[in-house]
């Protein structure tokens, strides 16, 4: 009897102590609202542990009790922030340079000179990992390469890359008919996408001109929605691709806009001043070069071998 009394004194102390530790986690901080997904995983912890404590009587409340103890005075320990630095300075990091891809790089109108065909391959193929975009005029140079697998190459890449440009050309030059009046969203993708193209000069002479006939328009699409939206960059682009397909008529009305609207800007002055100087005007390029003067603005090398050899 005295036994029983004892077992049940145990089962109901020990019941007790797991139904004041399962209140206990119930309610403890109850109070703050700050970090609730935390608490709920807290909370099915305390679930669990009450359970275990419930049915194993005595051991339960010890395994967790000598857990919690071990874990203060042998596992938790202060953490050594000497050699930590906060900072909110980005970190930036370099990849590792392809040094056996960097050593086979080499002009490619040097390399199409040599008959060396491997070697050659192996620089179409690092040219055309790379950015086909921006080195689709050095691909349309290995067209005329001795090296007739080389020259199918170039010939297949710069096809393609052509015929993907027309094609994204086209899709968005129709994009700006279905626009909304002062929408430009589509003129902002063309006018960097086709002068990135452009300014590489791979077409015949007259799918060029076609092209940049429809680059200006592009630009004067924009003009006339939001001229303030057209930056210097863009004047800029417009005059020298106008100016690659001899369009002087209008490259001079373009050049005005751009003096107009950026008279500060360096391009708007330099763009007059290449045109005056191909076209041989020599009063009207004095003239700009005085308004350059003038203007105060820092001129870069190109401008200034301009002026010294028209001067």
């Amino acid at each position: 009897m005295t036994e029983g009394k004892a077992f049940a004194a145990i089962v109901a102390v020990n019941t007790l102590a797991a139904v004041g530790y399962f209140i206990y986690g119930m309610t403890v901080g109850s109070r703050k609202k700050k970090e609730e997904e935390r608490k709920k995983g807290k909370r099915t912890a305390y679930v669990i542990q009450f359970f275990v404590m419930l049915l194993c009587p005595v051991v339960g409340p010890l395994f967790f009790g000598g857990g919690h103890l071990l874990y203060l005075f042998v596992f938790r320990q202060d953490v050594d922030l000497e050699d930590v630095i906060f900072s909110k300075e980005r970190v930036k990091t370099n990849d590792r340079v392809d040094e056996e891809r960097e050593r086979n790089i080499a002009p490619l109108e040097e390399a199409i000179a040599v008959s060396d065909k491997e070697s050659l391959r192996g620089l179409m193929l690092n040219i055309i990992r790379g950015d086909i975009h921006n080195s689709l005029a050095a691909i349309s140079l290995a067209l005329n390469s001795p090296d007739s697998e080389t020259s199918h190459y170039a010939a297949s890449v710069l096809q393609e890359e052509l015929n993907n440009f027309r094609g994204n050309v086209q899709k968005l030059y129709n994009g700006i008919e279905k626009e909304e009046p002062l929408e430009t969203e589509c003129e902002h993708i063309l006018i960097p996408y086709m002068n990135r193209v452009l300014e590489q000069r791979v077409f015949t002479d007259m799918e060029q001109k076609n092209m940049v006939s429809t680059f200006v328009k592009v630009g004067e699409s924009l003009y006339r929605k939001a001229g303030y939206q057209v930056t210097s960059e863009y004047y800029k682009w417009i005059c020298l691709r106008l100016l690659e397909v001899r369009d002087f008529v209008q490259m001079e009305h373009w050049c005005g806009r751009a003096f107009a609207q950026y008279p500060e800007e360096l391009s708007s002055h330099t763009c007059k001043l290449k045109l005056y100087f191909t076209t041989g005007q020599k009063e009207k390029f004095f003239e700009a070069m005085e308004e350059l003067k003038r203007s105060g603005i820092i001129i870069d090398s190109e401008t200034l071998e301009l002026i010294r050899t028209f001067g």
